[in-house]
């Protein structure tokens, strides 16, 4: 089945002329962590929104970096977060040695707002992250907590985007929405934020809010398949606005955490008929520019 997908998913970019694919949310972390990331999926937890959430690619580390490159993903980022203070530090040794083994990961850190978090940042920065991962409705905390205010300030004098998931699905949290992300860029407004799941399912929010702030982007993740359109349709009056943002939409897959074939995330990213060119920028081209590579 791999080899029969992989196959699908180089004929979808070599027919747009591509030398390959940037998805800039894919998850990598310590194997321990991720085991428990799919036991929380297998128990139905309220993150999945009580949803039946089959992982489709629960394979070993090895396996999973060997398929992205089957596909044709020529970066890829190691999405990782934590979930209480403490952990963030560690998570991001751990994703500076990925990195180093793994040279076609983007070197991905992240951050939980407490006490040392400036000091733990900095250090990511001074050693090369690309990208950061903060997850609001994991971590439980206001984006705008004034323990992150410094923090934002080193990410955006650095120019590195964080990928944030800060949407409101598949259920929301106690700080989701756009509220608390536009008091951080109302701070912040160089601050590069790829708003993950185009803020599912806010997504005419997060779309304002790009529309106002030029640094702000958004990734496809699971949106406009047919399983997140179950949960949390896209408005098609909306599609018009992300035609118009096309130099700021970002391939993003959650591989290995999502319940169908990576490449169903390529075809209806396909069978919106915004055109070839779109998906070229979105697919590979924008991400691309914004990473350097």
């Amino acid at each position: 089945m791999e080899e029969t997908e992989a196959v699908g998913v180089r004929r979808f970019w070599e027919r747009l002329g591509l030398p390959g694919l940037v998805d800039v949310h894919t998850h990598f972390m310590p194997e321990r962590v991720l085991r428990k990331v799919w036991a929380y999926f297998d128990a139905l937890g309220p993150l999945t929104g009580g949803v039946e959430w089959p992982i489709t690619y629960r394979e070993g580390e090895e396996q999973r970096t060997a398929l992205l490159r089957a596909f044709g993903v020529r970066a890829f980022s190691a999405m990782l977060y934590p979930h209480k203070p403490g952990m963030a530090r560690w998570l991001n040794g751990w994703a500076a040695d990925f990195a180093r083994r793994t040279p076609d990961c983007l070197y991905t850190a992240t951050l939980f707002p407490e006490e040392g978090g400036e000091v733990y940042v900095r250090e990511a920065l001074d050693s090369g992250a690309r990208v950061f991962k903060a997850h609001v409705q994991v971590g439980a905390y206001d984006p705008a907590d004034e323990l992150l205010d410094s923090v934002w300030g080193l990410i955006a004098e650095a120019g590195v985007p964080v990928v944030i998931h800060c949407g409101s699905g598949p259920a929301p949290g106690k700080h989701t929405g756009p509220e608390p992300i536009a008091r951080v860029l109302a701070r912040h407004p160089r601050l590069r934020l790829i708003v993950a799941h185009l803020g599912m399912p806010e997504y005419e929010d997060f779309l304002a809010l790009a529309e106002r702030h030029a640094e702000v982007r958004l990734d496809t993740t699971m949106a406009f398949t047919d399983f997140g359109e179950r949960h949390a349709p896209f408005p098609s009056r909306a599609l018009p606005r992300l035609a118009d943002l096309g130099d700021r939409v970002l391939l993003g897959s959650d591989f290995p955490n999502i319940p169908y074939p990576y490449v169903h995330q390529l075809h209806v990213l396909e069978r919106l008929g915004l055109g070839d060119a779109w998906l070229r920028a979105v697919c590979h081209d924008n991400a691309a520019r914004l990473f350097g590579l």
